[in-house]
């Protein structure tokens, strides 16, 4: 989650910005070889590991209080997912679709189409990533808590919710 996260970041914070300052025909050119270059299986990897790694956490910890920090995690990243899939992708696919920019007739209109939608939804990606990995991290925090300070039946009541009440006995 960290390493999406601060993929998101460094693009909201620095790439972007930066590719703000480049000609429409440079803009585009950029944008077309750095979304070609993430088409690999270390950034699949990574998107989609954050995705079902969360999923497992949520799964092995359903039974406990951790869980809703696990979920509310899940939830985040999903939307991360959703918008991924849903805009960010199709606009990449458009930006691509647009050919060698040297040949295309109106590169500011192609740019225009793509760069302020395509940013706007990245910020949101890089927010919802960053929640989730705090999210998270509270989740280990308290998890670890648990599992240094309860000894013996009161991590159990913890991480078992149903561990000494009559229904259990």
């Amino acid at each position: 989650m960290g390493l999406i996260a601060g993929t998101f970041y460094i693009f909201a914070c620095g790439v972007m910005p930066g590719l703000a300052r480049s000609s429409d025909r440079a803009y585009i050119e950029v944008m077309q070889n750095i979304n070609a270059a993430f088409e690999n299986v270390v950034f699949f990897a990574s998107f989609m590991g954050a995705l079902l790694l969360t999923a497992v956490a949520a799964w092995l910890l359903r039974r406990t209080p951790v869980r809703w920090w696990v979920l509310a995690a899940l939830l985040a990243y999903f939307a991360v997912f959703v918008i991924t899939v849903a805009v960010n992708v199709p606009l990449n696919d458009k930006l691509m679709d647009a050919g060698d920019p040297a040949k295309i007739a109106d590169p500011g209109e192609v740019r225009a189409d793509f760069e302020d939608v395509w940013v706007a939804w990245n910020v949101v990606r890089a927010v919802l990533s960053t929640l989730a990995l705090g999210l998270l991290v509270r989740a280990l925090v308290l998890f670890g808590r648990v599992r240094r300070d309860g000894a013996g039946a009161a991590q159990s009541a913890y991480l078992d919710p149903t561990a000494g009440s009559s229904a259990s006995r």
